[in-house]
């Protein structure tokens, strides 16, 4: 293997090992996902779909394409499910591309809310391309108001909600968004990429029976490989007048959102990913799934509430998910010096912008953490409890390098109990 490269992965294998990884986006893929993203099917180019491609010697990969799909219909209850998005902002980018113009209102949380870039933010592809317009959590619960919701959706009627979130800690109100978007004649639109896994694991109420399309990630809380994934929990003929050419037949749902990946805004699917996703469905299906995501609710509820018992602002006073969002405002602490302070004691988590931010998105006045990742390597209730202890050593003595050397000690001793990779040499 190159010299070069073989240095850089082993200082990222260190680096992984020796680092509490507290990004609520983060997760280890178990050692099959990651052996079949480095297998043979990187080598093949399969643009279309299974049984319908434009390259010959498809038969296999068609084969695989079908796993990952067969099984998340099954671990999410969906009619139709697309797996070749290679990221979720892709994802979205086709559901918004199928189903949307760009003069059509979309209603969702703005980023300093817990919403994502592709929710509409004026830096990203679709606040410049769609018309978002935004509603908020209340100021005094930092939650979701959902009689808010439905007044700001009646009054503004637009033609889709967007749900699911980056950094909001409550579980979401499914089946009440439901009942606003029918009420005002609107789509249902839900990226449930943080709480998918939680969801696969009916630990969440559930978004694919109500929501008219599903995106999500496949790692995160699913624990999958980096990629993105669509689903329909019941396929219909599209409302907005989209026929086939030459029958004139109404289309479905999900022939759109087909054509809006490929060839829409994707060439070849990424196989060898393919193949990640339909391992990683499987591992889904199993029962100690159930119990792993169950571990990442505990753990994350214990991290809440063990800093607030040392005088840490919880977003929303709590957790029902994966994540803590913390406000820093009252430790006279920003976001980013958070988050680099913490990074050289060896604790690994992502400035945030929390609700009604004064700071820029760079700065913030926040941080978010979340225990995917942890859960993975095996941790509990005491490790939560240390791991918080260390996260107020480091902000309590924010400028104190002596103490912050003492915790990355700390830090590196606990990790050595829960070895990421022992098969790797």
């Amino acid at each position: 293997m190159d010299k070069n490269f073989s240095q850089i992965l082993e200082k990222e294998k260190e680096r992984q090992n020796n680092s509490i990884v507290l990004i609520a986006s983060e997760n280890y893929a178990s050692k099959d996902v990651r052996e079949a993203q480095g297998s043979i099917f990187t080598n093949k180019y399969a643009e279309g779909y299974p049984g319908a491609r434009y390259y010959g010697g498809c038969e296999y990969v068609d084969q695989i394409e079908e796993l990952a799909i067969l099984r998340a219909r099954e671990l999410f209850g969906a009619e139709y499910v697309n797996v070749q998005p290679h990221s979720g902002a892709q994802a979205n980018m086709a559901v918004y591309s199928a189903l949307f113009n760009s003069e059509d209102l979309i209603l969702s949380l703005p980023l300093d809310h817990g919403g994502h870039l592709t929710h509409g933010s004026k830096v990203n592809f679709s606040g410049k391309l769609y018309n978002f317009s935004f509603y908020e959590v209340d100021r005094e619960s930092e939650q979701i108001d959902y009689d808010k919701l439905h007044e700001t959706a009646k009054k503004n009627n637009p033609k889709a909600i967007l749900s699911g979130f980056t950094s909001y800690p409550r579980e979401i109100d499914f089946e009440r968004i439901k009942y606003i978007c029918d009420d005002t004649n609107s789509l249902m639109i839900v990226d449930m990429a943080h709480i998918s896994g939680l969801v696969a694991a009916k630990l969440h109420p559930d978004c694919v029976r109500y929501a008219d399309v599903v995106t999500s990630t496949t790692h995160k809380t699913l624990r999958g490989p980096r990629g993105g994934i669509i689903l329909v929990g019941k396929d219909v003929p599209n409302n907005l007048g989209v026929v086939a050419p030459k029958s004139g037949r109404v289309k479905m749902i999900s022939e759109l959102l087909d054509s809006s990946i490929m060839p829409g805004i994707q060439g070849g699917p990424l196989m060898h990913v393919i193949a990640g996703k339909a391992l990683a469905f499987g591992e889904a299906l199993k029962p100690d799934f159930k119990k792993y995501c169950s571990n990442i609710i505990s753990n994350a509820k214990i991290l809440a509430d063990e800093l607030i018992k040392k005088d840490y602002s919880i977003i929303s006073g709590g957790t029902d998910t994966h994540l803590v969002l913390i406000d820093l405002t009252n430790k006279n602490i920003t976001g980013k010096i958070a988050e680099q302070r913490l990074e050289l004691a060896g604790i690994t988590t992502n400035k945030n912008m929390i609700p009604f931010d004064k700071k820029s998105p760079m700065i913030t006045s926040g941080i978010r953490i979340g225990t995917p990742a942890l859960t993975t390597r095996g941790m509990q209730k005491n490790e939560m409890l240390l791991i918080a202890n260390l996260i107020d050593k480091v902000l309590s003595n924010i400028n104190d390098d002596s103490i912050i050397l003492a915790v990355k000690k700390e830090v590196q001793e606990l990790c050595s109990q829960f070895e990421l990779y022992p098969h790797l040499t």
